[in-house]
Protein backbone atom coordinates (compact mmCIF):
# COMPACT_ATOMS: atom_id res chain seq x y z
CA UNK A 1 0.00 0.00 0.00
CA UNK A 2 2.88 2.43 1.09
CA UNK A 3 4.77 1.64 -2.44
CA UNK A 4 1.53 2.06 -4.13
CA UNK A 5 0.79 5.64 -2.95
CA UNK A 6 4.59 6.51 -3.24
CA UNK A 7 4.51 5.53 -7.31
CA UNK A 8 1.37 7.26 -7.63
CA UNK A 9 2.69 10.63 -6.31
CA UNK A 10 5.91 10.03 -8.44
CA UNK A 11 3.67 9.94 -11.49
CA UNK A 12 1.91 12.78 -10.89
CA UNK A 13 4.91 14.95 -10.08
CA UNK A 14 7.25 14.08 -11.66
CA UNK A 15 5.94 12.69 -14.92
CA UNK A 16 8.11 12.79 -17.34
CA UNK A 17 10.88 13.70 -15.74
CA UNK A 18 12.45 10.05 -15.94
CA UNK A 19 15.35 10.81 -13.75
CA UNK A 20 14.06 12.42 -10.99
CA UNK A 21 11.14 9.75 -10.79
CA UNK A 22 14.29 6.90 -10.46
CA UNK A 23 16.00 9.27 -7.67
CA UNK A 24 13.04 9.71 -6.14
CA UNK A 25 12.11 6.29 -6.25
CA UNK A 26 15.68 5.23 -4.77
CA UNK A 27 15.26 7.46 -1.79
CA UNK A 28 12.04 6.30 -1.03
CA UNK A 29 13.24 2.77 -1.17
CA UNK A 30 16.28 3.67 1.09
CA UNK A 31 14.12 5.59 3.63
CA UNK A 32 11.19 2.31 3.77
CA UNK A 33 14.52 -0.36 4.17
CA UNK A 34 15.54 1.58 7.34
CA UNK A 35 12.24 1.73 8.77
CA UNK A 36 11.69 -2.17 8.66
CA UNK A 37 15.35 -2.92 9.79
CA UNK A 38 14.87 -0.31 13.03
CA UNK A 39 11.58 -2.24 13.60
CA UNK A 40 13.48 -5.34 13.87
CA UNK A 41 16.02 -4.81 16.10
CA UNK A 42 13.53 -2.65 18.67
CA UNK A 43 13.64 -5.02 21.99
CA UNK A 44 11.05 -7.75 21.68
CA UNK A 45 8.96 -8.46 24.80
CA UNK A 46 11.49 -12.06 25.98
CA UNK A 47 9.69 -14.72 27.54
CA UNK A 48 9.01 -14.59 31.27
CA UNK A 49 11.89 -16.20 33.21
CA UNK A 50 11.80 -17.89 36.62
CA UNK A 51 12.56 -15.38 39.26
CA UNK A 52 14.63 -18.56 41.22
CA UNK A 53 16.49 -20.01 38.31
CA UNK A 54 16.75 -17.13 34.97
CA UNK A 55 15.17 -19.93 33.23
CA UNK A 56 12.31 -19.54 30.91
CA UNK A 57 9.15 -20.31 32.62
CA UNK A 58 6.75 -22.36 30.35
CA UNK A 59 3.45 -22.72 32.00
CA UNK A 60 0.63 -25.32 30.92
CA UNK A 61 -2.33 -24.69 28.92
CA UNK A 62 -5.25 -25.34 31.38
CA UNK A 63 -7.36 -27.95 29.24
CA UNK A 64 -9.71 -27.35 31.81
CA UNK A 65 -10.32 -24.09 33.51
CA UNK A 66 -10.64 -24.27 37.00
CA UNK A 67 -10.02 -27.69 36.83
CA UNK A 68 -9.72 -27.98 40.76
CA UNK A 69 -11.98 -25.95 41.77
CA UNK A 70 -14.75 -28.23 43.73
CA UNK A 71 -12.74 -31.15 43.24
CA UNK A 72 -14.07 -33.66 45.89
CA UNK A 73 -10.53 -35.07 46.25
CA UNK A 74 -9.49 -32.18 46.74
CA UNK A 75 -11.85 -30.67 49.30
CA UNK A 76 -10.93 -33.86 50.96
CA UNK A 77 -6.78 -32.57 51.11
CA UNK A 78 -8.03 -29.33 52.09
CA UNK A 79 -9.49 -30.55 54.93
CA UNK A 80 -7.09 -32.18 56.00
CA UNK A 81 -4.10 -29.59 55.45
CA UNK A 82 -6.79 -27.54 57.78
CA UNK A 83 -6.89 -30.16 60.45
CA UNK A 84 -3.77 -31.05 60.59
CA UNK A 85 -1.48 -27.76 59.67
CA UNK A 86 -3.88 -25.27 60.55
CA UNK A 87 -4.04 -24.30 56.77
CA UNK A 88 -6.58 -21.13 56.31
CA UNK A 89 -9.40 -23.41 54.04
CA UNK A 90 -10.24 -20.32 51.96
CA UNK A 91 -6.92 -19.43 51.26
CA UNK A 92 -6.00 -22.66 49.82
CA UNK A 93 -8.93 -23.49 48.16
CA UNK A 94 -8.05 -20.07 46.59
CA UNK A 95 -5.11 -21.44 45.80
CA UNK A 96 -6.10 -24.40 43.50
CA UNK A 97 -8.28 -22.17 41.70
CA UNK A 98 -4.91 -20.71 40.42
CA UNK A 99 -3.89 -24.19 39.35
CA UNK A 100 -3.41 -25.30 35.97
CA UNK A 101 -3.55 -28.82 34.56
CA UNK A 102 -0.03 -30.12 33.39
CA UNK A 103 -0.95 -32.26 30.42
CA UNK A 104 3.02 -32.38 29.71
CA UNK A 105 3.76 -33.90 33.02
CA UNK A 106 0.57 -36.49 32.88
CA UNK A 107 2.41 -37.29 29.44
CA UNK A 108 6.08 -37.63 30.95
CA UNK A 109 4.58 -40.11 33.89
CA UNK A 110 2.76 -41.98 31.18
CA UNK A 111 4.65 -45.46 30.05
CA UNK A 112 5.01 -45.86 26.91
CA UNK A 113 2.38 -48.44 25.04
CA UNK A 114 5.65 -50.36 24.03
CA UNK A 115 8.34 -50.17 25.69
CA UNK A 116 11.50 -48.88 24.26
CA UNK A 117 14.53 -50.87 23.66
CA UNK A 118 17.35 -50.48 26.51
CA UNK A 119 19.84 -49.12 25.20
CA UNK A 120 23.23 -48.37 27.31
CA UNK A 121 25.24 -46.86 25.15
CA UNK A 122 23.34 -44.33 23.81
CA UNK A 123 22.30 -43.62 27.96
CA UNK A 124 26.25 -43.25 28.26
CA UNK A 125 27.03 -41.14 25.84
CA UNK A 126 23.99 -38.38 26.38
CA UNK A 127 25.93 -38.01 30.15
CA UNK A 128 29.61 -38.96 30.06
CA UNK A 129 30.41 -36.35 27.47
CA UNK A 130 32.83 -33.41 27.16
CA UNK A 131 30.17 -30.81 28.03
CA UNK A 132 29.03 -32.38 30.83
CA UNK A 133 33.15 -33.05 32.65
CA UNK A 134 34.62 -29.98 31.30
CA UNK A 135 31.33 -28.04 33.70
CA UNK A 136 32.02 -31.03 36.39
CA UNK A 137 36.13 -29.76 37.02
CA UNK A 138 34.49 -25.75 36.91
CA UNK A 139 31.83 -27.04 39.38
CA UNK A 140 34.88 -28.98 41.30
CA UNK A 141 36.79 -26.00 41.70
CA UNK A 142 34.69 -23.69 42.28
CA UNK A 143 33.30 -25.25 45.43
CA UNK A 144 36.60 -26.82 46.17
CA UNK A 145 36.52 -25.89 50.04
CA UNK A 146 33.11 -27.52 50.35
CA UNK A 147 33.76 -30.70 48.33
CA UNK A 148 36.46 -31.33 50.81
CA UNK A 149 35.15 -30.49 53.89
CA UNK A 150 31.81 -32.26 53.07
CA UNK A 151 33.12 -35.28 51.93
CA UNK A 152 35.72 -35.47 55.14
CA UNK A 153 32.15 -34.93 57.18
CA UNK A 154 30.48 -37.73 55.72
CA UNK A 155 32.47 -40.11 53.80
CA UNK A 156 31.02 -39.34 51.01
CA UNK A 157 33.88 -38.75 48.00
CA UNK A 158 33.41 -35.21 46.35
CA UNK A 159 33.89 -37.02 42.78
CA UNK A 160 30.07 -39.17 43.46
CA UNK A 161 28.85 -35.84 44.47
CA UNK A 162 29.93 -33.76 41.63
CA UNK A 163 28.68 -36.92 39.84
CA UNK A 164 25.57 -36.85 40.84
CA UNK A 165 24.78 -32.50 40.36
CA UNK A 166 26.32 -33.13 36.74
CA UNK A 167 23.80 -36.12 35.48
CA UNK A 168 20.92 -34.38 37.67
CA UNK A 169 21.28 -30.56 35.99
CA UNK A 170 24.57 -30.19 34.61
CA UNK A 171 25.74 -28.30 37.97
CA UNK A 172 22.52 -26.27 38.34
CA UNK A 173 21.98 -25.59 34.53
CA UNK A 174 18.81 -27.17 34.03
CA UNK A 175 16.58 -27.09 37.54
CA UNK A 176 13.23 -27.44 35.42
CA UNK A 177 10.61 -24.86 33.78
CA UNK A 178 7.39 -26.44 35.10
CA UNK A 179 5.68 -24.85 37.91
CA UNK A 180 5.80 -27.03 40.94
CA UNK A 181 2.67 -26.25 42.01
CA UNK A 182 1.11 -27.42 39.46
CA UNK A 183 2.98 -30.35 38.60
CA UNK A 184 2.29 -32.26 42.11
CA UNK A 185 -1.14 -31.00 42.30
CA UNK A 186 -1.68 -32.85 38.57
CA UNK A 187 -0.11 -35.60 39.49
CA UNK A 188 -2.03 -35.57 43.21
CA UNK A 189 -5.17 -36.41 41.65
CA UNK A 190 -5.18 -36.72 37.99
CA UNK A 191 -2.44 -39.30 37.59
CA UNK A 192 -2.89 -41.25 34.44
CA UNK A 193 -4.18 -44.69 34.31
CA UNK A 194 -1.64 -46.94 35.53
CA UNK A 195 -0.78 -50.49 37.24
CA UNK A 196 0.25 -48.51 40.12
CA UNK A 197 -1.78 -45.49 39.86
CA UNK A 198 -2.47 -45.51 43.81
CA UNK A 199 0.76 -45.44 44.64
CA UNK A 200 1.89 -42.31 42.87
CA UNK A 201 -0.95 -40.71 43.36
CA UNK A 202 -0.06 -41.13 47.19
CA UNK A 203 3.34 -39.90 46.71
CA UNK A 204 2.74 -37.35 44.95
CA UNK A 205 0.04 -36.28 47.48
CA UNK A 206 2.78 -36.34 50.07
CA UNK A 207 5.08 -34.10 48.42
CA UNK A 208 2.50 -31.67 47.95
CA UNK A 209 1.14 -31.38 51.45
CA UNK A 210 4.61 -31.05 52.08
CA UNK A 211 5.45 -28.77 49.46
CA UNK A 212 2.38 -26.59 50.67
CA UNK A 213 3.81 -26.95 54.43
CA UNK A 214 7.06 -26.07 53.48
CA UNK A 215 6.53 -22.80 51.21
CA UNK A 216 4.19 -21.57 53.93
CA UNK A 217 6.92 -22.24 57.06
CA UNK A 218 9.62 -20.08 54.43
CA UNK A 219 7.59 -17.80 53.24
CA UNK A 220 7.67 -18.74 49.25
CA UNK A 221 5.06 -18.28 46.81
CA UNK A 222 3.84 -21.71 46.37
CA UNK A 223 3.12 -20.38 43.04
CA UNK A 224 6.55 -19.01 41.93
CA UNK A 225 9.00 -22.48 41.53
CA UNK A 226 9.70 -23.83 39.19
CA UNK A 227 11.27 -27.51 38.71
CA UNK A 228 10.99 -30.96 37.37
CA UNK A 229 8.12 -32.22 35.78
CA UNK A 230 7.31 -34.48 39.28
CA UNK A 231 8.46 -31.25 41.01
CA UNK A 232 11.64 -31.81 41.72
CA UNK A 233 13.82 -28.55 42.83
CA UNK A 234 17.23 -27.21 42.62
CA UNK A 235 20.40 -27.90 42.17
CA UNK A 236 19.83 -31.58 43.13
CA UNK A 237 16.16 -32.11 42.29
CA UNK A 238 14.98 -33.05 45.29
CA UNK A 239 11.01 -33.59 45.67
CA UNK A 240 9.50 -31.43 48.88
CA UNK A 241 9.62 -34.47 51.07
CA UNK A 242 12.85 -35.16 50.12
CA UNK A 243 14.07 -31.04 51.41
CA UNK A 244 12.35 -32.08 54.60
CA UNK A 245 13.88 -34.89 55.34
CA UNK A 246 17.31 -34.60 54.00
CA UNK A 247 18.43 -31.14 53.05
CA UNK A 248 21.03 -29.16 55.39
CA UNK A 249 22.66 -26.50 55.55
CA UNK A 250 26.69 -26.13 55.20
CA UNK A 251 27.05 -23.81 57.49
CA UNK A 252 25.11 -25.90 60.31
CA UNK A 253 23.12 -22.96 61.63
CA UNK A 254 21.48 -20.98 58.23
CA UNK A 255 18.71 -21.44 55.99
CA UNK A 256 19.09 -24.34 53.46
CA UNK A 257 18.65 -22.79 49.58
CA UNK A 258 18.93 -25.65 47.43
CA UNK A 259 18.55 -23.57 44.44
CA UNK A 260 21.29 -20.74 45.00
CA UNK A 261 23.93 -22.02 47.18
CA UNK A 262 26.18 -24.79 45.84
CA UNK A 263 27.30 -25.58 48.95
CA UNK A 264 23.87 -25.88 50.39
CA UNK A 265 23.10 -28.86 46.93
CA UNK A 266 27.11 -30.57 48.09
CA UNK A 267 26.00 -31.29 51.87
CA UNK A 268 22.80 -31.78 51.18
CA UNK A 269 23.37 -34.93 48.37
CA UNK A 270 26.07 -36.30 50.90
CA UNK A 271 23.51 -36.51 53.45
CA UNK A 272 21.37 -38.13 51.72
CA UNK A 273 24.11 -40.80 50.31
CA UNK A 274 25.10 -40.98 53.69
CA UNK A 275 21.56 -41.54 55.37
CA UNK A 276 20.42 -44.44 52.63
CA UNK A 277 24.30 -45.92 54.07
CA UNK A 278 27.19 -45.03 52.05
CA UNK A 279 29.88 -47.07 53.25
CA UNK A 280 33.39 -44.71 53.61
CA UNK A 281 36.30 -46.12 51.77
CA UNK A 282 34.81 -48.77 50.09
CA UNK A 283 33.85 -49.67 45.77
CA UNK A 284 31.34 -48.74 44.30
CA UNK A 285 31.78 -51.78 41.60
CA UNK A 286 33.79 -54.02 40.60
CA UNK A 287 34.80 -55.52 37.02
CA UNK A 288 34.31 -59.12 35.64
CA UNK A 289 36.77 -60.76 33.19
CA UNK A 290 35.43 -60.94 29.97
CA UNK A 291 35.87 -64.30 29.11
CA UNK A 292 32.41 -66.85 27.99
CA UNK A 293 32.16 -68.18 31.47
CA UNK A 294 32.17 -65.56 33.95
CA UNK A 295 30.09 -63.62 31.38
CA UNK A 296 27.42 -66.52 30.89
CA UNK A 297 27.62 -66.74 35.05
CA UNK A 298 27.05 -62.66 35.13
CA UNK A 299 23.79 -63.16 32.46
CA UNK A 300 22.26 -66.12 34.70
CA UNK A 301 22.76 -63.85 38.03
CA UNK A 302 21.57 -60.83 36.65
CA UNK A 303 18.11 -60.73 38.01
CA UNK A 304 17.47 -56.80 38.36
CA UNK A 305 17.06 -56.45 41.98
CA UNK A 306 19.09 -53.47 43.16
CA UNK A 307 20.03 -54.78 46.74
CA UNK A 308 23.33 -56.65 46.98
CA UNK A 309 21.55 -60.11 47.98
CA UNK A 310 24.84 -62.69 45.94
CA UNK A 311 27.64 -63.04 48.11
CA UNK A 312 30.84 -63.11 46.08
CA UNK A 313 31.91 -66.51 47.05
CA UNK A 314 28.46 -67.86 45.31
CA UNK A 315 29.47 -66.52 42.13
CA UNK A 316 32.84 -67.36 42.33
CA UNK A 317 32.55 -70.81 42.85
CA UNK A 318 29.93 -70.92 39.94
CA UNK A 319 33.31 -69.83 38.21
CA UNK A 320 33.37 -66.38 37.64
CA UNK A 321 36.65 -64.36 37.09
CA UNK A 322 37.31 -61.01 38.39
CA UNK A 323 39.10 -58.16 36.61
CA UNK A 324 40.23 -56.85 39.72
CA UNK A 325 43.94 -57.37 40.69
CA UNK A 326 44.36 -54.99 43.29
CA UNK A 327 41.47 -56.56 45.72
CA UNK A 328 42.44 -59.55 48.32
CA UNK A 329 39.79 -61.79 47.37
CA UNK A 330 39.73 -63.77 50.32
CA UNK A 331 38.87 -60.65 52.34
CA UNK A 332 35.55 -59.86 50.21
CA UNK A 333 34.15 -63.38 49.85
CA UNK A 334 30.90 -62.89 52.01
CA UNK A 335 30.65 -59.34 50.45
CA UNK A 336 27.40 -58.89 49.04
CA UNK A 337 26.62 -57.96 45.40
CA UNK A 338 24.31 -57.43 42.52
CA UNK A 339 24.97 -58.31 39.19
CA UNK A 340 24.76 -55.07 37.18
CA UNK A 341 23.50 -55.40 33.36
CA UNK A 342 23.86 -52.61 30.82
CA UNK A 343 22.40 -53.67 27.66
CA UNK A 344 23.27 -52.36 24.25
CA UNK A 345 21.15 -53.34 21.19
CA UNK A 346 23.37 -55.00 18.66
CA UNK A 347 26.10 -55.25 20.92
CA UNK A 348 26.72 -57.97 23.97
CA UNK A 349 25.20 -56.73 27.21
CA UNK A 350 28.46 -55.57 29.86
CA UNK A 351 27.85 -56.23 33.12
CA UNK A 352 29.32 -55.33 36.55
CA UNK A 353 29.72 -56.08 40.09
CA UNK A 354 27.86 -54.02 42.14
CA UNK A 355 28.36 -53.13 45.82
CA UNK A 356 26.62 -51.41 48.62
CA UNK A 357 27.64 -47.69 47.15
CA UNK A 358 26.27 -48.95 44.14
CA UNK A 359 23.46 -49.52 45.94
CA UNK A 360 23.11 -46.53 47.46
CA UNK A 361 23.30 -44.56 44.33
CA UNK A 362 20.11 -46.36 43.24
CA UNK A 363 18.63 -45.06 46.23
CA UNK A 364 18.83 -41.69 43.97
CA UNK A 365 17.30 -42.75 41.40
CA UNK A 366 16.47 -46.71 40.57
CA UNK A 367 18.13 -47.61 37.68
CA UNK A 368 21.23 -49.40 36.74
CA UNK A 369 21.87 -46.57 34.03
CA UNK A 370 21.67 -43.71 36.21
CA UNK A 371 23.85 -45.52 39.12
CA UNK A 372 26.24 -46.20 36.45
CA UNK A 373 26.01 -42.87 34.90
CA UNK A 374 26.61 -41.37 37.94
CA UNK A 375 29.67 -43.56 38.76
CA UNK A 376 31.43 -43.20 35.42
CA UNK A 377 30.56 -39.05 35.54
CA UNK A 378 32.92 -39.04 38.26
CA UNK A 379 35.37 -41.29 37.55
CA UNK A 380 35.97 -39.02 34.49
CA UNK A 381 36.03 -35.28 36.06
CA UNK A 382 38.13 -36.71 38.89
CA UNK A 383 40.79 -38.04 35.97
CA UNK A 384 40.48 -34.80 34.56
CA UNK A 385 41.08 -32.81 37.91
CA UNK A 386 44.26 -35.04 38.05
CA UNK A 387 45.44 -33.43 35.21
CA UNK A 388 44.38 -30.34 35.67
CA UNK A 389 45.58 -29.56 38.75
CA UNK A 390 44.90 -25.88 40.56
CA UNK A 391 46.92 -24.21 39.33
CA UNK A 392 49.54 -22.43 41.64
CA UNK A 393 48.78 -20.07 43.82
CA UNK A 394 44.97 -20.70 42.53
CA UNK A 395 42.34 -20.55 46.03
CA UNK A 396 38.69 -22.04 45.01
CA UNK A 397 36.23 -19.71 45.04
CA UNK A 398 34.60 -18.77 48.41
CA UNK A 399 31.78 -21.28 49.74
CA UNK A 400 29.89 -18.47 51.71
CA UNK A 401 25.87 -18.86 50.87
CA UNK A 402 24.95 -17.43 47.56
CA UNK A 403 21.97 -15.95 47.58
CA UNK A 404 18.77 -16.59 45.28
CA UNK A 405 16.44 -14.28 43.57
CA UNK A 406 15.58 -11.63 45.69
CA UNK A 407 11.66 -12.09 45.08
CA UNK A 408 11.61 -15.48 47.05
CA UNK A 409 13.23 -16.35 50.50
CA UNK A 410 15.90 -19.33 50.87
CA UNK A 411 15.07 -22.32 52.14
CA UNK A 412 15.07 -23.33 55.70
CA UNK A 413 16.86 -26.40 57.97
CA UNK A 414 14.61 -29.12 58.61
CA UNK A 415 16.50 -30.86 62.20
CA UNK A 416 14.02 -33.18 62.00
CA UNK A 417 11.66 -34.37 59.84
CA UNK A 418 8.03 -35.08 59.87
CA UNK A 419 7.09 -38.96 59.20
CA UNK A 420 5.87 -39.61 56.00
CA UNK A 421 6.55 -40.98 52.61
CA UNK A 422 10.45 -39.06 52.96
CA UNK A 423 12.33 -39.51 49.36
CA UNK A 424 10.03 -41.17 47.12
CA UNK A 425 11.40 -40.49 43.65
CA UNK A 426 9.44 -41.95 41.10
CA UNK A 427 12.06 -44.34 39.16
CA UNK A 428 11.36 -42.69 35.97
CA UNK A 429 14.90 -43.56 34.75
CA UNK A 430 14.78 -47.18 35.35
CA UNK A 431 16.31 -48.08 31.89
CA UNK A 432 18.36 -50.93 33.49
CA UNK A 433 17.44 -54.09 34.79
CA UNK A 434 15.04 -52.26 37.31
CA UNK A 435 12.47 -51.74 34.73
CA UNK A 436 11.71 -48.41 33.10
CA UNK A 437 9.29 -46.16 35.09
CA UNK A 438 9.63 -48.65 38.07
CA UNK A 439 8.86 -47.64 41.65
CA UNK A 440 11.75 -45.71 43.00
CA UNK A 441 13.01 -44.02 46.28
CA UNK A 442 15.15 -41.49 45.65
CA UNK A 443 14.99 -37.82 46.27
CA UNK A 444 14.51 -36.38 42.24
CA UNK A 445 11.59 -37.35 41.08
CA UNK A 446 11.63 -38.23 37.42
CA UNK A 447 15.19 -36.98 36.92
CA UNK A 448 17.81 -35.67 36.18
CA UNK A 449 16.06 -32.65 34.44
CA UNK A 450 18.24 -32.30 31.27
CA UNK A 451 17.21 -31.09 28.15
CA UNK A 452 16.89 -34.59 26.94
CA UNK A 453 14.83 -36.88 29.31
CA UNK A 454 17.52 -39.31 30.96
CA UNK A 455 14.82 -41.93 31.05
CA UNK A 456 15.14 -43.43 27.51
Amino acid sequence: MVQAIANMTVTRFFSGHATARILFKLAFATVLAQSVAALAQAPQNPPPTSPTTGQPQVFEEEIVPQRYVGNPAVERFVNDMVARYDFDPDALRNLFARVSYSASAVKLVTPAAVPGQKNWRAYEARFIEPIRINAGVKFWRDNQAALQQVSEQTGVPAKIIVGIIGVETIYGRYMGNFRVLDVLTTLAFSYPDTPNRDDRQATFRKNLEDYLVWTRNSGIDPTTLMGSYTGAIGIPQFLPSSILQYAVSFSGNGPVDLRGNPADAIASVANYLKQQGWEPGRPVEWHLRDDPGSVGIAQAAADGQVTPHWQLSQLLRAGMLLDEPNIRVADELSTPITVVDLPSPGRATEYRLGLQNFYVLTRYNRSFFYAQAVYELAQQVDARMQLQPMPPGGVPNSVSPQPSAPTTLPLPVYKSAPTGSGATGAGSMGSGSTGSGSMGSGPTGYAPNAPMPASQ
